[in-house]
């Protein structure tokens, strides 16, 4: 199956789409950051028949949205906080992703909370009663039984053999309970903006927002330095922690959500993920995530983050260390800081609604993660908090904000019932001829990126050991995906680049193929 028309994106497309971006007709909308957000309203824009165009300084999810747990929450913790709204509005969400516009990329992932001796029988009927009301909250955004299983009670047996690592001294079972999980957060991205280009939507990568105004922006092409003008009818600021730099009176408050990357061997075969509680916290629990590289993620952290926002923030040794106790306090065999493979952070952008002077702030944590659409009295739409699971609400609700503001003619959105790119049904997609991680990653494009390797068996071929990423996917990455660089395939198209040693390993062979690429056109 070739690329849906018009979705791919490519450096030839980038060049051409900027030349007549800058200094060119005045478009509608002007969108600001392209991580999840900005990536959602570029599309909802387009899929209205807004003539858009969606620019970020750096790469397609350079930023939190490709540094978060990969989950697609159905609003528990919001529920168990008295934020029936919020955590509606989530369950609501994940199942429109679920099942109707990017269930390749979207799927059920189980969990089990050990019954430890640290979990009190009134600790765990409290979590008992509060998975039952998250598959309330399932029933009520009408997502189906087979789409998220019910919640129920494990036997000791059927814990250790969905976690064989757990501890075995004082368990009493377990409780399963199921969320989404993303194959990735920085492919969502990918596939909002390829389908945002699909619909007309100019994406551009490396041009910098130098300054914003309710008319346009001055940008800058970080590859060749020069600036000029893209003229906008309406202009949306979905920059997440970096929105206030853009925008007077956007006050952000960052918080600092750290995970780590282990190899698989370090907690052994794991068919479930782990929810594990925090010693001395209600409704807060580290989260061990397989995946399906093989790697396992253990997070995260909730912690402010005060000073100037860096690109890319790096993970803390406090952070650390806090992981590991905590996923130590469950494992029959301790896992070291030398099986720390790898570590991440990203920063939620948390608007900040203290007032002024108003003595110590509120913990990170008791920040609502509800998002807001501002206005500046200039004219820019700000949109800022949120979380990954409602990107698609956020980017309406700043889009109509626009659409208001400037009285564009575009109709509702459409975005809650239109399919990401390689999005197809469950049955259609088990029945492709390619394996299943290709079309957990790809979808209906999977059969394509495989005959890419059928071509040239070269590109069969893995580019780091013992790592299932092909040349092929690299090779598609650069032809459809916008990958520009080696950065770009290798820490978002990919995520070889989490753990260090192998993105080393990795760097020439990308490198390689890059330039074949571009030197056969």
């Amino acid at each position: 199956m070739t690329p849906l028309s018009g979705s791919s994106l490519s450096a030839a497309r980038r060049a051409r789409e900027l030349t007549d971006a800058v200094n060119g007709d005045t478009v509608d909308v002007l969108v600001v950051g392209l991580g999840v957000t900005g990536a959602g309203a570029a599309l909802d824009a387009a899929a209205r028949g807004l003539r858009v165009v969606a620019v970020d300084a750096h790469d397609l999810a350079f930023g939190t949205s490709r540094f978060s747990s990969k989950l697609v929450h159905g609003g528990l913790r919001y529920l168990a906080s008295g934020r029936l709204d919020v955590a509606h509005e989530s369950a609501v969400e994940r199942g429109i992703l679920m099942e109707r516009t990017a269930p390749h990329l979207v799927h059920a992932q189980p969990f089990v909370l050990p019954l430890t001796p640290l979990v009190s029988r009134g600790q765990a009927a409290l979590a008992r009663a509060g998975f039952h009301a998250g598959d309330t909250l399932r029933l009520a955004a009408h997502t189906a039984r087979a789409t998220l299983p019910a919640p129920r009670r494990l036997s000791v047996v059927e814990t250790r053999h969905l976690a064989p690592a757990l501890r075995l001294d004082g368990l009493r079972g377990g409780l399963l309970s199921w969320d989404g999980r993303l194959t990735d957060d920085a492919r969502l991205v990918t596939a909002l903006a390829r389908t945002a280009a699909a619909r007309g939507a100019r994406v551009l990568t490396r041009v910098r927002a130098l300054e914003l105004t309710g008319t346009g922006a001055l940008v800058r092409d970080e590859r060749t330095g020069e600036e000029g003008e893209i003229r906008a009818r309406a202009v949306i600021n979905a920059a997440g922690v970096w929105a206030g730099g853009l925008v007077d009176g956007v006050r952000i408050r960052p918080s600092r959500g750290t995970h780590l990357v282990l190899r698989p061997e370090s907690l052994g075969p794991l068919t479930a993920g782990l929810h594990i509680p925090v010693p001395g916290e209600t409704n807060r629990f580290v989260l061990v995530l397989p995946q399906d590289d093989g790697r396992v993620y253990v997070g995260l952290t909730d912690e402010p983050v005060d000073g100037d926002i860096p690109d890319v923030t790096e993970p803390p040794e406090t952070d650390i260390g806090f992981l590991l106790d905590v996923l130590c306090s469950v494992l029959h065999v301790p896992v070291h800081r030398d099986d720390v493979v790898g570590a991440f952070a990203g920063l939620r952008p948390l608007l900040d609604t203290t007032p002024d002077h108003a003595g110590a702030p509120p913990r990170t944590a008791d920040i609502s993660r509800r998002h807001a659409v501002l206005t500046s009295p200039e004219g820019v739409v700000t949109v800022v908090g949120g979380k990954l699971t409602t990107y698609r609400r956020m980017a309406e609700d700043a889009v109509d904000a626009a659409v208001r503001l400037r009285g564009l003619a575009a109709g509702p959105s459409r975005t809650a019932s239109l399919p990401l790119v390689g999005a197809a049904a469950p049955h259609v997609l088990a029945g492709l001829a390619a394996p299943r991680r290709l079309v957990r990653r790809h979808g209906t494009e999977a059969p394509a990126v495989l005959a890419l390797a059928g071509r040239d068996p070269r590109l069969a071929e893995p580019v780091l050991p013992g790592y299932p990423v092909t040349a092929a996917e690299v090779l598609w990455a650069v032809r459809h995906e916008g990958a520009l660089d080696e950065e770009d395939v290798l820490d978002r198209r990919t995520r070889i680049g989490l753990v260090p040693a192998d993105r080393t390993a990795a760097l020439d062979a990308v490198r390689a193929l890059l330039d074949a690429a571009a030197a056969s056109g």
